[in-house]
């Protein structure tokens, strides 16, 4: 325990120092078979804070925020509260190239080739109803100031919110809801997009219409450093476990990506992997129970 409390400790130092730093540079790759990138940060809140105040100090997600500080209201935290910010996490149990999705997360992973590190930003997807699918696919093209024609799917849901019916087509510029780049993914059923946004609000939330949505910042970067074919996988794995090479067991759980308004399904289970450590009595099943119960979506130590 005394390991964690220096990583706390070094969190701290560091979010005082620059608290945009581990995450506006990437992460290089872990080595030696670990799967644990980035550092456990802290926040004293401050009077006038809001949680979305503080994701954007960090480069975080809404909900991911959310879910590491339960009970915290979003809108009005109390000031001196000290928040644990999602910046440490388990790499996705994937290949380690190109775009890696993981809807659960919320998060977007990208792996530059010939490069021995990972870029990882916050994403808004597809919300209930029309929800972002899983896939294997690639980067089938690259736009720069893209036009935008709503489906008439989004026209109707528009007319209903607002009583206002959409343009045919919204034009570049500061009222087209794809932002200033848009990157359209190969996949046959449907045209799904990775794109920024022209709202300050809705990154790390499930928003869309099933497109994945970057921060402006993020999106215009990434924009420069994909090629066309780049593969993009998207995957949907909210337990996520590792055997570090000191043979640390770490367990991060993210809460279930629900299918309806009356998916209740957010129990999660025991995966194979820590039944196994299970069986080896290695791993202590309380931490495993209250990890899988609360899903905070921060790497959690299970060793016994």
């Amino acid at each position: 325990m005394q390991k964690h409390r220096i990583i706390l400790s070094l969190g701290l130092i560091l979010t005082l120092l620059n608290p945009t730093a581990s995450l506006a540079d990437g992460y290089p790759l872990p080595e030696d078979g670990s799967r644990l990138i980035g550092v456990q940060h802290e926040y004293i809140v401050q009077p006038g804070d809001t949680l979305q105040s503080i994701t954007k100090l960090y480069n975080v997600g809404l909900i991911a925020l959310m879910e590491s500080n339960p009970g915290v209201d979003p809108f009005l935290p109390a000031p001196g509260t000290i928040l644990q910010i999602p910046s440490q996490m388990l790499l996705p149990d994937v290949p380690y190239q190109g775009i890696v999705i993981n809807l659960p997360e919320l998060r977007l992973y990208y792996f530059p080739k010939d490069k021995n590190e990972v870029h990882v930003f916050p994403i808004g997807i597809g919300r209930i109803g029309r929800s972002t699918p899983t896939m294997q696919t690639s980067i089938h093209s690259k736009v720069k100031n893209p036009t935008w024609t709503p489906t008439a799917q989004s026209r109707a849901e528009y007319f209903a919110e607002t009583g206002e019916h959409y343009p045919a087509v919204i034009p570049a510029g500061p009222d087209n809801p794809l932002g200033a780049y848009k990157m359209r993914l190969a996949y046959g059923r449907g045209e799904y997009l990775i794109h920024g946004t022209n709202k300050d609000f809705g990154i790390g939330m499930r928003v869309s219409a099933g497109c994945i949505r970057l921060n402006p910042d993020d999106i215009e970067w990434l924009f420069y450093q994909v090629d066309r074919n780049e593969s993009v996988r998207i995957i949907n794995e909210p337990i996520k476990v590792s055997t570090e090479p000191n043979g640390t067991k770490i367990l991060e759980v993210h809460s279930p990506v629900s299918r309806s308004e009356d998916d209740n399904e957010f129990s999660l289970y025991w995966t194979d992997e820590i039944i196994k450590f299970n069986n080896q009595e290695l791993v202590d099943d309380e931490e495993v129970t209250k990890a899988l119960l609360l899903h905070q979506g921060i790497p959690v130590v299970i060793d016994r």
